[in-house]
Order: C-alpha cells, then sequence, then structure tokens
C-alpha cells in the first residue's frame, strides 16, 4: 500500500516529492520498532500514585519510550508480549522525588559561603568555584541515586545554564531546571567573581533590563533576593521587585522570591510572586497571609534543613544520616573538619538560626489551610549535601507535624509545579514521563523509607543506585 501510494506520488508530483515521502515512511517505521522493542512492563508492586488515592496492591506500570502508556492493578492491564518485565513483587513505588531548591554553584562544604563565614584566604573563592565545576556529573549522579529524579536550580551564575544542557545528556542524572542569576536588592561583595551567582539592581529600570538579560537563556523560571536594607526605602526596593516580576509574566515565565521575613514575604506575593522560596522564619504567619497565597494559588518552598546543616557544621556539631555518608560529596564532607583547625578568630560566624518552632509551625499551620506546598532544600549551603539532603528534610517536615503522605506529596506534586511542569510530572498518570522510585518499604509507614530505594526510573530507563555507591566509599565524619 505504501509503496503504491509512492508510484502514484511519483507520477503526479515528481520523483524529488516521492523520496521524501519514502524518506519519512521509512523513518516512521524504523521508530515504531524502536517503540515496541522499548515496552517495558513493572509489575508487582504496590503503586502509591501520587494523587492521593490508596495505594495500589499488584500494580503494573507500562512504559513505552520515556512516558507511562498504562497504569493500574494488574487484572485490569493486559502485558504485551514483547514487554520486558521488570519484578516489583514486594516493593513499593512512588513518582520520582522533586528538590524543588538547590544552588549547583555551591558545594555544601565549607568555602562555599564566604559571605557567611569568610575563609578566602585559607581557599580562594575562585579556586572553591573551579572545583564545584569540575564534580558537577558526580553531584547530578549523587540526585538520582537518592531517588531524586528532578531538580530546581533556584538561582545561580550564567554557568548553571550549561548545567541544564548536560544534564539532558547525562543518563545519571535528574531532570534540571534553573533561573539563571538572582535579581537582587543585595549583593555581598565576598561571592564577586567574573561570573556572579547575583546581579544587583538599584532601579526598577534596572530589574527590567537584568530580566531581559536572563531571558535570553531561556530560564525555567526568574528569581529574586529580596533582602530589605537598612537605610533605604523598603517601597523602592519593593517597586524593583515588583518591575521584575512585572517583566518575567510579560515573557511567560514564573517568579520564585527568596523573602523569609513574614511581611517581605507578604510584599513579594502583592507584587505577583509564584512562588516562595523558603519558609517564613520570623514570625507566625496569619490568616491574611495565609489568604494571600491560598487566592494567588502561591507555592511555599519548605528549606528546612538548611539551618539545621549551618547550625551543625559551624557548631562543629555534625551528625551525618547513613545515607549523607553513602551518597554526600565526600570532599565536601571533608572540609567539615577543617573549621577546628583554624584560628578562633576565624570561626566567627553570622549565621542566625531562628527557632525550629515558629518555622515549624508555620509550615503545619500552612498545610491544614491547603497552600501547596513543595519540599526543597537549599542544597550546596554549608551542610546542606546535594543529593541526600531531601531526605533529612523529610524527617525535619515530619517533626513539623506533616504526615508521610503529605511530604511525599509535597516531594512530588509540590515539586512539579515549582518546575512547571504537572502536565508531566509530579503524578503517575497514563501519558505522564515514566519518572518513578521502587523502595524496599513503604514510605507511608515511615517517611525515612524513601531512603531505601531499589531501583530508579527516569524517562523509562532503570537505574540501580548501588551502581553508582560501589564506586564510592560511605564517608566517615568523626569531629
Amino acid at each position: 500500500m505504501i509503496y503504491r501510494y509512492i508510484n502514484w506520488m511519483m507520477k503526479r508530483q515528481g520523483l524529488v516529492c516521492a523520496r521524501g515521502l519514502l524518506a519519512i515512511f521509512l523513518s516512521l517505521f524504523a521508530c515504531t520498532k524502536w517503540v515496541v522493542a522499548d515496552m517495558k512492563a513493572f509489575v508487582g508492586g504496590t503503586l502509591i500514585d501520587g494523587t492521593g488515592g490508596a495505594p495500589r496492591a499488584d500494580a503494573v506500570i507500562l512504559v513505552q519510550d520515556e512516558r507511562i502508556v498504562e497504569v493500574g492493578s494488574r487484572d485490569e492491564i493486559p502485558i504485551p508480549s514483547d514487554a520486558r518485565v521488570v519484578d516489583a513483587s514486594g516493593k513499593w513505588i512512588v513518582p520520582g522525588l522533586i528538590d524543588a531548591h538547590i544552588h549547583f554553584f555551591q558545594s555544601g562544604g565549607l568555602y562555599t559561603r564566604p559571605d557567611v563565614i569568610d575563609l578566602r584566604d585559607v581557599r580562594p573563592y575562585a579556586d572553591e568555584i573551579a572545583s564545584i565545576k569540575e564534580r558537577i556529573p558526580a553531584t547530578l549522579a549523587r540526585y538520582l541515586a537518592s531517588g531524586v529524579t528532578s531538580v530546581v536550580d533556584v538561582g545561580g551564575p550564567f554557568w548553571t545554564f550549561d548545567v541544564r544542557d548536560l544534564a539532558r545528556q547525562t543518563e545519571w542524572a535528574p531532570r534540571v531546571a534553573v533561573t539563571g542569576p538572582l535579581i537582587a536588592t543585595y549583593f555581598p561583595q565576598e561571592l564577586k567573581v567574573d561570573d556572579p551567582a547575583l546581579i544587583k539592581v538599584n532601579s526598577a529600570e534596572e530589574s527590567r533590563a537584568v530580566v531581559r538579560e536572563i531571558l535570553a537563556r531561556k530560564p525555567d523560571l526568574i528569581k529574586i533576593w529580596f533582602i530589605p536594607l537598612p537605610g533605604r526605602s523598603l517601597a523602592l526596593q519593593t517597586a524593583v521587585v515588583q518591575a521584575a516580576v512585572e517583566a518575567s509574566h510579560a515573557a511567560g515565565r514564573r517568579v520564585i522570591v527568596h523573602a523569609t521575613e513574614l511581611e517581605t514575604a507578604r510584599l513579594a506575593v502583592q507584587a505577583g510572586a509564584d512562588i516562595l522560596a523558603h519558609s517564613v522564619e520570623d514570625r507566625r504567619v496569619d490568616d491574611a497571609f495565609i489568604k494571600l497565597l491560598k487566592d494567588r494559588n502561591v507555592v511555599y518552598v519548605t528549606t528546612l534543613v538548611v539551618n539545621e546543616g549551618y547550625q551543625e557544621v559551624l557548631g562543629q556539631k555534625v551528625r551525618l544520616s547513613n545515607i549523607e555518608r553513602r551518597l554526600g560529596d565526600p570532599e565536601a564532607i571533608a572540609s567539615f573538619r577543617d573549621l577546628a583547625r583554624l584560628p578562633a578568630r576565624k570561626r566567627l560566624w553570622a549565621f542566625h538560626w531562628f527557632g525550629r518552632e515558629t518555622v515549624f509551625w508555620n509550615l503545619k499551620r500552612l498545610q491544614q489551610s491547603g497552600v501547596t506546598i513543595a519540599a526543597g532544600t537549599d542544597a550546596g549551603n554549608i551542610g546542606t549535601l546535594h543529593g541526600p539532603a531531601l531526605h533529612r528534610e523529610f524527617e525535619l517536615m515530619a517533626e513539623a507535624g506533616l504526615s508521610p503522605q503529605e511530604i511525599l506529596t509535597a516531594a512530588t506534586r509540590g515539586g512539579a509545579r515549582v518546575m512547571g511542569r504537572s502536565a508531566e510530572l509530579g503524578t503517575l498518570e497514563k501519558g505522564k514521563l515514566a519518572d518513578f522510585v521502587l523502595l524496599d518499604a513503604d514510605p507511608l509507614a515511615d517517611i525515612t523509607h524513601l531512603r531505601r530505594v531499589f531501583r530508579v526510573v527516569k524517562g523509562g530507563q532503570v537505574f540501580d543506585p548501588k551502581a553508582w555507591d560501589e564506586r564510592h566509599q560511605p564517608v566517615q565524619l568523626e569531629l
């Protein structure tokens, strides 16, 4: 039939057109053969699909190429004879985890934030950045081995766009969304390099110009660092934020804002912020603020663990979990010991830890009120390790009073909202990307069971974390 049609077209349109049609048909035929060969059936696991429904025992997920084509129980879904069957019996299946707040330009080690503790005379900041860049492939792999199939880099130099490109070409890597440089109302001079993570703006006009500069690199969203400065008009600084929001929205980009105090968070949302990058730390949220977030459908990102990371490393009381020892960057972890060897004057640091009570209370109150929560770590900051830090974030969310189901939703559907990819990620449904994790234990019984990763599936490709772990020895740390 195909060749009769081509012969007819040759007579009617000529040889060139016919050759083009033949090429199209052959490519379609080749593609069809390849798709059929790439059918996988994950069979027998207990499915927690992320939609909020009850877990389904003896489930089947059919994956063709990189997408889910069917999902349900074994008695509902016939398994094609040519599908490669993956036995998931005795396992629990959850959507791929998403860390909705990380920074690739930071290592998690002691020298990565000279604006917090300035050790540039011990290790030049340029050397720190160069080392971070060299370790990016391993950093990407640490996320996937941790069960994290997507991350959002919410502020970094222009070179972080190259990290996104690298992740797209690398098997052992999560999906990466990036904002590019933070548009900042304040710039710490300690972070000054040729390609800085922040760009300071002093006016609404400058703010719009910087947005245009970042948009040229096609960011997934725009980040604003809203740090009110004493002696400067808060109204002027808010106008700078609003100008960036308006310029971003006009280009179809959502905006995430760092605003950790209640009143600056309120101003940011009123200015049009789509996402709050951190928990509110200074005061308990009020009913008016909660209503504002709900009315505007704003996502609230947790980042509880980052404060703990600073507190432990700079207080020289580091406690690493097993998964942090196994998957954490050994160079970053080794740097924690250096603080004890430095003169006492070097150990002074300017980081203030807000009390857990307020931060935890706010998270619980917002969760109960129906505000969309996303799990994020601020990984890369001192003591917050790329990859496994998300599992510590889950523990802290549980301490704040969230249930395992609520935490899992924040780490899947909430993260997909931040990425702007809810249509493709966050739940396990027909037509969505085949990103999920097979676990050895039930995460709804204990949130720490999310650490017990058996296999990771990203875009239909199956990864064994042990295949990466075996090349890296667990890290021992004594302080």
